[in-house]
């Protein structure tokens, strides 16, 4: 008998070990379940908002080596060049402003009015707009972007020759007075090296990147 109590004390001390080990082995993996899903969450939610804010071209960002108070690598203004879609070979032009500033100026050259003065524009000069047209604000239509930063003394004289080029550029033509001149000027009066004006916006923008190597930093000389 007391051979026999002693079988069941120890039946039952090996049923519950076992069954201890089993609760905690299901507990540690509803844990790595849970931590996991969390892992998977924060990726989602971090995935979703890089694509939400993220621009065309996204890199992460470089390691800087500037001490600390040396200012901004990048400047405190900028030129963006941009190209979007539109009904026919799409659109060049530029944004500028301030970089702590959420407004920004918009110039480009089109032809005034609807369809019929594009139509006409390809075989004559017709009256133009230089500001913001339709779609120059919205994301969804951006196909190229090269933004470039300048210091302040510098965007001032930028900034002045824009408005000088706006004021300047009454007539609008297909092969000539394009939107892809119109913003070749502009990169031309910075000091950047152009592309041919006779290019769909999308590859002119890229094209112009691409010969410039994609530097991000312009200064001036003392001639411009």
């Amino acid at each position: 008998m007391l051979a026999g109590f002693t079988l069941a004390v120890l039946l039952q001390c090996e049923i519950q070990s076992a069954s201890a080990h089993e609760t905690d082995t299901r507990a540690g993996s509803e844990r790595v379940t849970s931590q996991r899903r969390e892992v998977h969450k924060r990726t989602a939610n971090a995935n979703a908002l890089v694509s939400t804010e993220a621009p065309v071209e996204s890199k992460p960002a470089p390691q800087s080596n500037r001490k600390p108070g040396s200012g901004s690598a990048k400047g405190p203004y900028y030129v963006d060049f941009r190209a979007r879609t539109a009904a026919s070979w799409g659109h060049a032009f530029v944004w500028y402003g301030k970089t702590s500033e959420r407004a920004v100026e918009v110039a480009g050259l089109t032809p005034a009015g609807d369809t019929l003065p594009y139509v006409l524009g390809h075989v004559v000069w017709v009256p133009s707009e230089t500001g913001a047209s339709y779609g120059d604000l919205d994301p969804q239509y951006l196909t190229a972007s090269y933004r470039v930063y300048l210091n302040e003394p510098d965007a001032k004289r930028v900034f002045a020759y824009i408005k000088k080029l706006q004021a300047s550029s009454p007539l609008w033509n297909a092969e000539t007075s394009n939107c892809t001149a119109f913003i070749g000027s502009i990169a031309d009066f910075m000091g950047l090296k152009i592309p041919s004006r006779w290019q769909r916006p999308e590859n002119y923008v890229n094209n112009l990147k691409a010969m410039n190597g994609g530097r991000q930093m312009v200064q001036l000389s003392s001639e411009q």
